[in-house]
C-alpha cells in the first residue's frame, strides 16, 4: 500500500518548482552567516579590530574631525622641532604639522586599498566563477592567463607600470589613486581568480545546483542564487586580508617615489620623507607616527581577515 505523504512529496518534487531547490540553498547561506556571525560577536579581537578601522575610515573621510591644521602649510623656522603644545607629533624637514599630513594621509593609503580590494576581487570573482562553471577549452585558456600575471611579483609589475605611466606635476589626487589602483589590480586578480575557482568547483556538484539545473534554472540564475551565495566566503576572508597588504604596498610604491606623490599626501610619503640619512637619530617623530599609523591599520585589516576566516571554517573551531 502506498504512503499518501510520499506520493505528495513525489509529485511536489516532479512538479518542479525552481524555488524548491532554492529553500536549501538559502538555508544553507543563512546558516553560515548566523554562525559565523555569533562566533565573530563573540570575539574581542572582532570588535577590537572593528573599533580601530571605524576610527582610520573616519579619519579619511573627515580629517577636519582631527584637526584643523592645514597639512600643506609649513614654517621653515620651525622645521623638525620634537613634538609640543598645538603639534602633538612634531614638525618635519620643512616645518610642516606631522599631525596633520597623517591624519590627512589616511584617505589616500585607505582609497588605494579599498579601492584595489574591490577591483581585484571583482576581477577575481568573474574570471574564477566563469572558468569553474564553463569548464573545458574556457577554464584551460583563463587559468593560464591568470598563471602568466600570477608569475609576476606584484611589486616589481608595479613598479614597471607606474613608471611607464606618465605622472604631471600637481596631479589630482584621485587621478593618482587610480593610476596606483590599476597596477594593483592588473596583478593581484589571479590569486583571488584561483580561490574562487576552487571554491565555485567544490560548490557545483552539489545536489541543489544540480537540482536547479535540472529544473531548468538558467545559468545566470544557478550561479547568482545557488553557487555564488555558497561560495563567497573564502574570497571575502581573503579580500580582507589583502585590504590590509594593499595599503602597505602603496606606501612601498610611494616611499620608493614612483606611488603618490604632492599635493598627494601619505603615509608612504611621510615615511619616505623621514628615512633620510640622520634623520631617523635626530628627527625620529617624523618616522615613528606615521609608521605607527600605517602599522596598526594594515594589522587591522589583516587580524579582522583572521577573525573572519575562523569564524566561517567550521574545522578551525
Amino acid at each position: 500500500m502506498t504512503d499518501p505523504s510520499n506520493e505528495q512529496t513525489t509529485a511536489a518534487a516532479a512538479a518542479g518548482q525552481p524555488e524548491a531547490a532554492g529553500v536549501q540553498t538559502e538555508d544553507r547561506h543563512a546558516s553560515l552567516w548566523s554562525d559565523a556571525w555569533g562566533e565573530m560577536r563573540r570575539n574581542p579581537l572582532f570588535w577590537i579590530c572593528i573599533g580601530l578601522i571605524a576610527v582610520f575610515v573616519t579619519m579619511a573621510a573627515f580629517p577636519t574631525l582631527f584637526t584643523r591644521v592645514d597639512p600643506a602649510y609649513c614654517d621653515l623656522k620651525m622645521a623638525r622641532q620634537v613634538p609640543q603644545a598645538g603639534h602633538p607629533f612634531g614638525l618635519d624637514l620643512q616645518g610642516c604639522d606631522v599631525y596633520a599630513r597623517t591624519i590627512h594621509g589616511a584617505r589616500a593609503s585607505i582609497m588605494v586599498g579599498v579601492f584595489a580590494t574591490l577591483a581585484t576581487t571583482t576581477l577575481g570573482i568573474l574570471i574564477g566563477t566563469i572558468s569553474a562553471y564553463a569548464g573545458g577549452w574556457v577554464d584551460t585558456l583563463l587559468s593560464r592567463i591568470g598563471e602568466i600575471f600570477f608569475a609576476i611579483p606584484i611589486l616589481l609589475g608595479g613598479i614597471v607600470i607606474l613608471y611607464s605611466l606618465p605622472t604631471p606635476d600637481r596631479q589630482p589626487l584621485v587621478l593618482q589613486v587610480l593610476k596606483v589602483v590599476m597596477a594593483i589590480a592588473v596583478l593581484g586578480w589571479p590569486s583571488l581568480a584561483r580561490i574562487m575557482r576552487s571554491s565555485v568547483l567544490q560548490v557545483k556538484p552539489n545536489e541543489y545546483v544540480q537540482a536547479a539545473r535540472a529544473l531548468g534554472a538558467s545559468p545566470w540564475r544557478v550561479i547568482t542564487s545557488h553557487i555564488l551565495p555558497n561560495a563567497l566566503a573564502p574570497i571575502i576572508v581573503v579580500a580582507t586580508i589583502n585590504l590590509g597588504q594593499y595599503i602597505a604596498l602603496e606606501a612601498t610604491l610611494s616611499f620608493l617615489g614612483i606611488g603618490l606623490r604632492p599635493p598627494a599626501f601619505s603615509w608612504g610619503q611621510a615615511i619616505s620623507q623621514a628615512s633620510g640619512l640622520g634623520y631617523i637619530v635626530n628627527t625620529p617623530h617624523m618616522l615613528l607616527f606615521p609608521s605607527l599609523f600605517l602599522s596598526l591599520t594594515v594589522l587591522s585589516f589583516i587580524m579582522l581577515g583572521e577573525v573572519v576566516r575562523d569564524a566561517l571554517d567550521p574545522k578551525l573551531r
